[in-house]
């Protein structure tokens, strides 16, 4: 006689229903190309920058890139990233809450609906994907129990 696994996790070995992943890693794809779309613009951006402004134009421009190859991961394989979506999230958040409380200035607006539009797309993802099961543990082999 073998030992078989709880209901809860029979569910959490079945994955998310294949349309389901497709949307979710087709948002994830999207938010990837959107960001070098970013990158390109930041281009521009290092070249007319102030002197005093370059290398942080430099620093802003590349982190797209960063971010653009975090999403392609996420995309690529979206439950076994542990603890990627959580850091998207987080500052994808950040930046929009920050966008809002300054809002009067410059880009404000523009920041808070794009970073704002890319968590919902994430969090879209996330549940989509399931995400959060990047977080499981490796199922433990069965063991013969004695009768």
């Amino acid at each position: 006689m073998f030992a078989t696994p709880s209901a809860q996790a029979v569910d959490t070995a079945a994955g998310p229903a294949s349309w389901a992943d497709r949307i979710g890693r087709t948002l994830l794809a999207l938010c990837a190309a959107s960001t070098l779309v970013a990158f390109a613009d930041g281009i521009t951006r290092i070249g007319d920058a102030p002197a005093e402004y370059v290398l942080t134009e430099f620093w802003r421009t590349t982190a797209y890139l960063v971010f653009a190859g975090l999403w392609a991961f996420l995309a690529v394989a979206p439950r076994t990233q542990r603890g990627m979506w959580e850091l998207l999230l987080l500052h994808k958040t950040l930046v929009t809450v920050q966008a809002i409380a300054y809002i009067d200035l410059p880009y404000a607006v523009r920041t808070a609906w794009i970073d704002g539009l890319l968590v919902v797309a994430t969090v879209v993802a996330y549940v989509l994907c399931r995400g959060w099961y990047a977080w499981r543990r490796p199922e433990a082999p069965q063991v013969a129990l004695d009768a």
